[in-house]
């Protein structure tokens, strides 16, 4: 995860911007730099790798600015070089950002033919020639950022400093966080408050949609309409903790809105998003073409992700798939195809089940695969090649961005096993990761659901038993967001394919039981909803997630329904694990159980 800092002060601020972007490092990039306003412009110093080359460069020539933005990537558009590497220029503009900006082509071609020059493969640098562009129409600091600002689509978060505005940054936040901190006669701004700890733990949060204006004396917060907004000032604890909770009121909450940055890093590393091509980093020591099986093991919140996974290998590749919970898998004897790749799938990488059967699969001369959050953990070691999630991390024991990063891994694993294996065109591949480079954005306006979700939880929160019912990638999805809801509520809950209902479940359907059924407006929308008419027949309380296409057609009175955005068939796990997740966890906290840290659970299962 790319990370933000920015200082207005009355000392030379580049080392400080170095020294505070250390702490972000947990966060992982690939390249950095500084940006301050000299007294004769702007300038910038760049590098790529870690911290410790741009701080070379800083050695070698120094900036003497006090007002500065620092920058640290993990490379979505472009390749990890300096060319890439933030700030970005243009002519009076200097600009940082965080997050993935969906429309960048078509906002390119439009800079483009009005004369502006890029010099970066990045999304990014559109932002700086935007701004740069209204400015240059007559517009002041301030309403040029919020007319650019305005344009964008995906999710952002961005610091701005201009070459004739010595007192002045512009902030601003959709989806990715960032956080203010107060000084004296000094501000700064983070996309962490562990990296401002340093200088002040007088924190104000940014919500979405707010953009600020940031002196040495003041701040002032907005609105996307220009409208002012009050937000609290508080004080953090980032110095004293590794990863802070920010705004939020437990790590859980903050994880689920971490997601449309992490899925964008993770998604980046495995594909060429403007290039819309499938861009493997990994030195595979098997081919794809010559596989004759895969065999997934994992554990949880793991092993409902690979069996998404199975789904997707097996239509987009046409590759069979095995798929056990690691604890069953090392003790059936499972007999191995010749040319096999074993799949395993673990959150820390130290998940002792899961681990030996790794250890099995090696036994049996399998190809051996590691979708690991810890790239330096145990099964990451062992594994002939690592395909890392960059969930960074992940403190809440209920999974969840974790969860979403190992679907945008094996999501592009598959369209890579299609791709080799001749099952996908290069027009099947162009389209799906157009598709799946969307999710950012659609995760993003999940997360607007929240308090309809909330309002759900209330209802939820008086029972002791609920159903989930869900078809295809929906059946895993069921299953998860049963298996969220008995973790951090201890509600009973089971997670059921939605055409076994009538095959034993459907005994239980009485009006005391909610049924959470997932339903997107698919192909075998109409099955889903045969179900849900068996349910309403007994008299089922019925709590519908789909699109609005999806209520429409349903047809039927419900409890609930909540309201997702329309998405292609392989954006479904990703975009709507997040309602399932926000489901448990305001059922969880209405309940006053401890979410982060619920009963009899470990974040990493390193016993049988």
């Amino acid at each position: 995860m790319c990370g933000i800092v920015g200082i207005v002060g009355n000392e030379a601020v580049a080392p400080l911007l170095v020294d505070a972007l250390k702490r972000l490092e947990y966060r992982g990039y690939d390249s950095a730099g500084v940006a301050t306003l000299e007294a004769t412009g702007l300038d910038r110093r760049r590098a790529e790798g870690k911290l410790a080359n741009l701080a070379n460069r800083l050695e070698d020539a120094p900036l003497d600015g006090v007002i500065g933005i620092g920058h640290t990537r993990w490379a979505t558009h472009g390749v990890p070089n300096e060319t890439n590497a933030h700030p970005h220029f243009s002519e009076n503009v200097a600009l940082v950002h965080n997050g993935i900006i969906e429309n960048f082509r078509e906002l390119k071609d439009e800079l483009e033919s009005d004369g502006y020059t890029f010099t970066s493969e990045t999304d990014s640098e559109v932002i700086a020639h935007l701004v740069s562009r209204n400015l240059k129409s007559g517009l002041d600091p301030r309403e040029s950022a919020r007319q650019a600002l305005q344009r964008l689509e995906g999710a952002f978060a961005i610091a701005l400093i201009f070459r004739d505005e010595p007192d002045l940054m512009i902030g601003a936040r959709s989806g990715p966080p960032m956080a203010i901190g107060h000084g004296e006669n000094s501000m700064y701004i983070g996309s962490d408050a562990i990296a401002l700890a340093p200088f002040t733990n007088q924190i104000t949060y940014l919500e979405d949609g707010d953009w600020c204006a940031i002196s040495r004396n003041a701040l002032e917060i907005f609105d996307m309409d220009g409208n002012p907004v009050e937000r609290v000032v508080q004080l953090s604890v980032g110095s004293s903790l590794m990863v802070d909770k920010g705004n939020h009121r437990h790590f859980m909450q903050k994880e689920i809105y971490e997601q449309a940055e992490v899925v964008s890093h993770t998604l980046s590393h495995y594909l060429d998003f403007g290039k819309c091509e499938v861009r493997l980093q990994e030195d595979l020591p098997f081919d794809f073409a010559k596989l004759d099986r895969i065999a997934i093991s994992a554990c949880g919140t793991a092993f409902l992700s690979g069996l998404v996974g199975k789904y997707w290998f097996e239509r987009f590749a046409r590759l069979p798939v095995d798929i056990d919970i690691a604890s069953e898998f090392r003790y059936r004897e499972m007999p191995m195809a010749k040319n096999g790749l074993s799949l395993l799938i673990s959150q820390s990488g130290e998940t002792a089940d899961t681990l030996a059967c790794l250890r099995y699969c090696k036994s049996q001369g399998q190809h051996i695969g590691a979708i690991v959050n810890v790239r330096e953990s145990t099964i990451a070691r062992e594994a002939s090649v690592v395909f890392p999630t960059l969930a960074g991390p992940e403190i809440g024991v209920a999974s969840t961005k974790a969860f979403t990063c190992q679907l945008s891994t094996l999501a592009s694993l598959a369209i890579a096993a299609g791709k080799a294996r001749g099952t996908l065109s290069a027009e099947d591949e162009h389209r799906l990761v157009r598709e799946i480079t969307e999710a950012p954005r659609y995760i993003n306006q999940a997360l607007k659901q929240e308090k309809a979700i909330e309002a759900v939880a209330h209802d939820l929160a008086k029972v002791r038993h609920v159903l989930y019912l869900g078809r295809d990638t929906n059946y895993a999805l069921a299953m998860e967001g049963a298996l969220k809801l008995k973790e951090i509520s201890y509600i009973h809950a089971e997670g059921y394919a939605a055409g076994e209902l009538k095959h034993g479940p459907i005994a239980l359907i009485d009006e005391d039981m909610p049924v959470v059924v997932i339903a997107p407006h698919d192909a075998i929308f109409e099955k889903t909803v045969s179900n849900m008419q068996e349910v309403a027949a007994r008299g089922g309380r019925i709590i519908l997630i789909t699109d609005e296409k999806g209520a429409a057609a349903a047809a039927m009175d419900t409890e609930h329904t909540i309201i997702m955005p329309e998405v292609p068939d392989i954006l479904t796990p990703l975009v709507y694990a997040l309602p399932v997740q926000l489901l448990a966890y305001h059922t969880a906290v209405l309940m006053g159980t401890d979410v982060d840290q619920p009963r009899n659970l470990a974040k990493s299962v390193t016993v049988e």
